[in-house]
């Protein structure tokens, strides 16, 4: 092969991988149609730019754990990662689904939106009811945050800066990771050389006090929520058919109160920022009231908002306001 030969394809892997071979060479930009009969003038743009590069790292398995009978499934999380030549803050996002499903591919717009303001986002998958009972969800939920720091130089994360945000149930978790933050109280698996505490929490309309879900509504729709097929019962109890125990939420008061956030506020427990929505007919607003009345007497930062006409989830969640809001709280507690 002569080395004129070698020279062209090194030029062409150049400019494939959108690169330059004469990048310290000046572009005559147009020079080649500065003459045409006739030329209409393009426009020109001035980007300022303030927005990183996003790359995604899909399916990252960060836990194998017993499921649905067998002895080791993989949990995976999708990663967006935004381009830095620093080590970034770090959130956790964990989709809601009733109890019953965790769609990692949940909350793109929100995930996004944190990327792009520099945050590295894990959105992580989980067990669920009836399969799985509390506190295995919350147990997942906490060994991604210690696999995130196990593996900070891989992903650019500064294991010092971690943050966790979740809607619905997985707002539910997000609080209880929160509460717990400080603790090992439910770490239990891999890496546990790794602290699983978080320096921010965003609860999203979730829920506190299961056994209170259904206050804000109608008589028939709380004693709905009594049932031994509500998903907040299967949560807690399991379902007899997958060996759990047959009732109510209120069947076992001690386990109830095992999986509520409130039981764990303690000075160790981290800032927290609650959103709600005026009208949200699945879960209480007084839900997060709850918790934010229990965080405030125990002085432990934190805000709530009620967002006007929102509904749990839905488009509100999306616009600008709802997510500043949640951007500006994490920027004050993470950069």
């Amino acid at each position: 092969m002569n080395k004129k030969w070698i020279t062209s394809l090194i030029l062409s892997g150049c400019l494939l991988a959108g690169g330059s071979a004469f990048a310290m060479e000046p572009i005559h930009v147009d020079s080649a149609t500065a003459n045409m009969p006739d030329k209409v003038q393009s426009q020109r743009l001035k980007v300022n730019v303030v927005t990183p590069e996003i790359k995604e790292i899909s399916n990252v398995v960060y836990e194998q754990v017993p499921a649905r009978g067998f002895e080791n499934v993989a949990m995976k999380m999708d990663i967006l990662k935004p381009q830095s030549k620093t080590p970034l803050p770090a959130i956790v996002y964990v989709t809601g689904g009733g109890f019953i499903n965790a769609n990692k591919d949940n909350g793109l717009q929100l995930r996004m939106h944190l990327a792009e303001a520099g945050y590295v986002v894990a959105s992580i998958e989980y067990r669920v009811a009836p399969t799985a009972t509390f506190p295995q969800p919350l147990e997942d939920v906490k060994a991604s945050i210690r696999y995130l720091r196990a593996n900070a130089k891989k992903f650019n994360i500064d294991p010092d800066r971690i943050g966790i945000i979740g809607g619905s149930a997985g707002g539910y978790l997000s609080a209880m990771a929160g509460t717990t933050s400080g603790t090992t109280t439910f770490d239990t698996g891999d890496n546990l050389d790794q602290p699983s505490s978080v320096k921010a929490a965003v609860d999203l309309y979730g829920l506190s006090d299961l056994t209170r879900i259904g206050d804000d509504y109608s008589p028939e729709v709380q004693k709905s929520h009594e049932s031994a097929g509500a998903t907040e019962a299967l949560w807690v109890n399991g379902s007899p058919v997958f060996g759990g125990r047959d009732g109510g939420i209120n069947a076992d008061a001690a386990a109830a109160k095992a999986a509520n956030p409130i039981t764990y506020i303690g000075k160790n427990s981290a800032p927290m920022l609650l959103m709600h929505g005026t009208s949200d007919y699945i879960v209480s607003p007084s839900q997060t009231d709850l918790l934010f009345q229990a965080l405030q007497k125990a002085d432990i930062p934190s805000d709530r908002y009620l967002v006007e006409g929102a509904a749990h989830g839905g488009i509100y969640w999306n616009q600008a306001e709802v997510l500043n809001v949640i951007t500006n709280f994490f920027n004050k507690y993470l950069k």
